[in-house]
């Protein structure tokens, strides 16, 4: 779990430009989000050589998230947001979860609110938006 909040995630997303970014913000306690985690599982496998991806853990316990992460494994670091301080850098502290879409020039592409159904439209919005 990285700390640091918002300037150290605009730290990451500038060291990333170049490549397109997935962000995905979940929490524990997020039924949705434990839904949907293992369509990242696999499309980062699939797309993790030409697509970055990066989590951040909002409105959560340490231990909670930890806990979750032990569960639903992901080969990404996720940034501690226990106020949705970084989830305000992207406009995405409205809803659990919140995927977005980065440019390779850093730029917010999409901002998509609420859970995938499937991981077929996780792998569309990523064709479509990750570019």
């Amino acid at each position: 779990m990285l700390d640091g909040g918002p300037p150290a995630f605009k730290r990451q997303i500038a060291a990333l430009r170049g490549r397109p970014v997935v962000v995905n913000k979940w929490a524990s306690w997020c039924g949705p989000c434990r839904f949907e985690f293992p369509f990242f599982q696999k499309q980062v496998t699939k797309r993790g050589k030409e697509i970055a991806f990066l989590g951040v853990d909002g409105e959560d316990s340490r231990d909670g998230a930890h806990r979750f992460l032990a569960k639903f494994p992901v080969p990404y670091p996720s940034f501690y947001d226990p106020h949705s301080d970084i989830a305000k850098v992207f406009h995405g502290d409205r809803a659990f979860p919140t995927t977005v879409f980065y440019d390779r020039t850093g730029g917010v592409e999409y901002v998509k609110q609420g859970g995938y159904s499937s991981e077929t439209a996780l792998a569309t919005d990523i064709a479509r938006y990750a570019r």
